[in-house]
């Protein structure tokens, strides 16, 4: 039954003269596109990681910002992903986008943004979001969900009458691509695929066969 599940990719095509020099310019246009066609949390990206014995950890994370240095998300610091961020910083990200059939591969360094930028997207998030960042040890070995119900009762007590701050373990990170590639569906299998490659401040392309 799987090996008969195709899709014949004919939305779009990528070119040398439709494609942007700038690769963070390009992601913007697709992010746009992915929304604007009403695509499953389009901001939604595979983020990898690698742990202890060199082997990789792929989970979804939702994109916050992009900017001229980078991509946003934030997360507990002490969750596996964010301790493995701390003893190798090297990760990737992946985006897919089924109603544009589109994808985009990220190969970058990430680092914690500063903690004035992390308390300000942490009030911005919806109130029971943020008792859930005091309330969950994420990543830790927990007996039941009891134990995550009743903290977040408690912390909900606590902050009836404490201005809810952000946690110290929780926060941002900004990863810096060194690699992007841009991948477009096509009918035949033949996908339009193109990479940016950062080389003394500037990026090369290339088009990559499918």
């Amino acid at each position: 039954m799987l090996r008969d599940l195709r899709t014949n990719y004919q939305k779009s095509e990528l070119t040398e003269d439709s494609i942007s020099s700038d690769p963070f310019k390009q992601l913007e246009t697709w992010l746009k596109s992915a929304i604007e066609e009403e695509n499953s949390e389009p901001s939604a990206m595979v983020l990898s990681t690698v742990d202890a014995k060199g082997f990789p950890e792929s989970r979804v994370v939702l994109l916050k910002e992009v900017n001229s240095e980078g991509l946003v998300f934030f997360t507990n610091y002490n969750s596996k992903k964010g301790r493995q961020i701390t003893a190798n910083s090297n990760v990737a990200v992946n985006f897919f986008w089924s109603k544009t059939e589109r994808q985009v591969r990220i190969k970058g360094v990430a680092e914690r943004i500063s903690e004035d930028s992390s308390a300000d997207y942490f009030k911005s998030r919806p109130i029971d979001s943020q008792l859930g960042a005091w309330a969950s040890p994420q990543s830790r070995i927990i007996e039941n969900r009891q134990i995550l119900d009743e903290n977040f009762t408690l912390y909900q007590q606590y902050f009836q009458d404490h201005e809810i701050i952000k946690p110290p373990h929780w926060g941002g990170f900004l990863i810096r691509p060194e690699y992007f590639e841009f991948w477009q569906g096509r009918s035949n299998r033949l996908h339009d695929r193109f990479e940016f490659c950062l080389s003394d401040d500037q990026w090369i392309i290339h088009r990559l066969a499918p």
